[in-house]
């Protein structure tokens, strides 16, 4: 049998050793977006310009902001323009590191393709004066696990940047984003309702007084002084009390902008955003309504008008003074 070729004995082949596998990396999203927290997105970064008079004066016109300390040889800039010094414009700042563009297109990837900023946190331990030049390290804090919103499905990303003049940190800025998969709508949503203002107890007297079709200024009972928006206190004194004047309705246009992108639920763009001043000389945000977006000009007479929305929003806008002359 031994000879017989059809009778060999077969003897079962040894079988290979299983190998040890390598730990597996880690491919699941969370983990990997984990991963990035602690990394820098931006090292020894220093701004454009040095701490100037004329971007101060900007700022402050823009915001209506009269307050002594920002003007004169001993002036300061006003804490909130902290981020301001650190923006690096299209171009961006040479620190940039690659983590935070790795990070987003890793979310990208993920289908989480839209981004919308959320809040910001700022922290000031001394004030910045023209002349400062500061320089500032970007970390990537915090990335959340996934959150379900009205917007759509996504992570936050939260940065924390840290400002210094010399080696000295005078701020810290943190600013938050909502990387997310828009929700995808089967069906034509029927038209969306404005925004509805935030009211509180700073505000309250201002929108009650809208709902009477009154526009009230706030007067400081201290000083006399103005001021729009409506707030707790008076930038100029610091007085807390106060009392109201209503507006006689007359402004022009001091700036505007025309709104073609992005589109926001509820408006039809394009559209002009308006900044009026009001004969009493406060200034306001608002909308020319009847006036095509592209006859809008600066120094354009103006009339206060009100409008309602969606059968229970009443809004102050504005009507340019002859079409208002020819109702």
């Amino acid at each position: 049998m031994g000879d017989d070729p059809d009778h060999q004995t077969r003897r079962p082949q040894p079988q290979p050793r299983p190998q040890p596998q390598p730990h597996p990396q880690a491919d699941d999203l969370p983990t990997r977006l984990k991963s990035y927290e602690g990394h820098p997105a931006a090292v020894s970064a220093t701004g454009k310009d040095p701490v100037n008079l004329p971007m101060i004066r900007h700022w402050c016109e823009a915001l209506g902001d009269s307050h002594p300390a920002y003007a004169g040889p001993d002036a300061v800039a006003p804490p909130t323009m902290l981020q301001a010094w650190t923006m690096g414009g299209l171009a961006g700042h040479t620190g940039r590191s690659s983590s935070y563009d790795e990070l987003l297109a890793l979310l990208d990837a993920a289908g989480c393709t839209s981004v919308v900023a959320t809040d910001c946190e700022q922290e000031y331990l001394q004030p910045l004066r023209p002349g400062d030049e500061i320089t500032f390290d970007t970390v990537i804090e915090s990335v959340s696990d996934r959150k379900t919103t009205k917007l759509g499905t996504g992570h936050f990303v939260t940065t924390r940047t840290d400002v210094r003049v010399g080696g000295t940190l005078v701020g810290t800025h943190r600013f938050r984003i909502l990387k997310y998969a828009p929700v995808q709508g089967k069906k034509t949503p029927p038209r969306p309702r404005r925004p509805r203002p935030v009211v509180n107890r700073d505000n309250a007297g201002f929108w009650e007084g809208v709902e009477q079709r009154r526009l009230l200024i706030q007067r400081c009972t201290a000083c006399a002084t103005l001021r729009f928006p409506w707030l707790p206190g008076c930038a100029h004194c610091g007085g807390p009390d106060w009392d109201t004047v209503e507006a006689g309705g007359e402004g022009t246009v001091y700036s505007y902008v025309v709104m073609h992108h992005p589109p926001f639920p509820a408006f039809d763009p394009p559209y002009a955003v308006v900044l009026v001043e009001l004969a009493e000389g406060v200034r306001m945000i608002s909308n020319v309504v009847g006036t095509p977006y592209d006859k809008v000009r600066i120094g354009m007479p103006v009339r206060l008008a009100f409008r309602t929305y969606d059968g229970d929003l009443t809004l102050p806008v504005f009507r340019a003074a002859d079409e208002e002359a020819t109702v």
